[in-house]
């Protein structure tokens, strides 16, 4: 299993893991990881987070609805949108680079449909990991929320890094609001954000290795008033 590591290398270690160990993580575990993610800040302390913890068959179940419908029908209509309706760039080359990284390792080439899709699926599987979460917002939120619980989902992330776990963000869960909502009983006033697996990672898997490049603060950050 890996080893509890300090907030930088769990800064520098965190990245998306795409298939997991069988091995189970304890509820009493995911229940610590997330009162630390509860320490994120949130507009006038509302706390805006709502979590499903899923494993074992209450996962499963999961899994099997969303797939189904993504095979019978596809996406579901959605009010939530998380990318763009049109790529420009430089973002359309990253996500581009990301999808062709990934596949590379896996020994996918394009155009082969049949696998890609099969890759596409795994999602809805939490990627075999021991653990399903689930993010849900009220309604009545605004958009600005979003930002405060990106700082939950990034404390959750970081604080899983230091029990020697890892995890998997997954925003294809957001496609399928209604699937979730009747699977798991979710009420009408709360809207699925996104899905996040937890586990152990699998260290030989090759889709384990992709490590994603990031641009360097001086590409994005404009410095002013500092001393040289």
């Amino acid at each position: 299993m890996n080893t509890p590591v300090s907030i930088k290398d769990a800064i520098h270690t965190r990245h998306s893991i795409r298939r997991f160990l069988p091995a189970p993580v304890a509820a009493d575990t995911v229940r610590e990881i997330l009162d630390l993610a509860a320490r994120a800040p949130s507009g006038t302390n509302v706390q805006p987070w709502k979590v499903y913890a899923l494993a074992g068959p209450e996962k499963e179940a999961l899994g099997r609805a969303i797939t189904e419908k993504y095979l019978a029908s596809g996406f579901e209509k959605t009010d939530f949108d998380y990318y763009p309706k049109e790529w420009v760039e430089p973002w359309l080359s990253r996500r581009r680079k990301v999808g062709a990284d990934l596949y590379a390792l896996l020994g996918i080439v394009k155009g082969d449909k049949e696998r890609m899709t099969g890759q596409w699926i795994r999602n809805y599987r939490f990627f075999d990991a021991p653990v399903g979460l689930i993010f849900t917002i009220d309604r009545i939120f605004g958009s600005g929320m979003l930002l405060d619980y990106g700082m939950f989902l990034e404390n959750l992330m970081l604080a899983a890094r230091a029990f020697g776990l890892d995890t998997c963000p997954q925003a294809a869960f957001s496609d399928f609001q209604n699937t979730i909502r009747q699977t798991l009983g979710l009420p009408e006033n709360e809207r699925v954000i996104c899905g996040m697996a937890l586990g152990y990672a699998e260290p030989e898997a090759p889709e384990n290795q992709l490590i994603t490049e990031r641009v360097p603060a001086r590409e994005f950050t404009d410095f002013r008033g500092f001393a040289q």
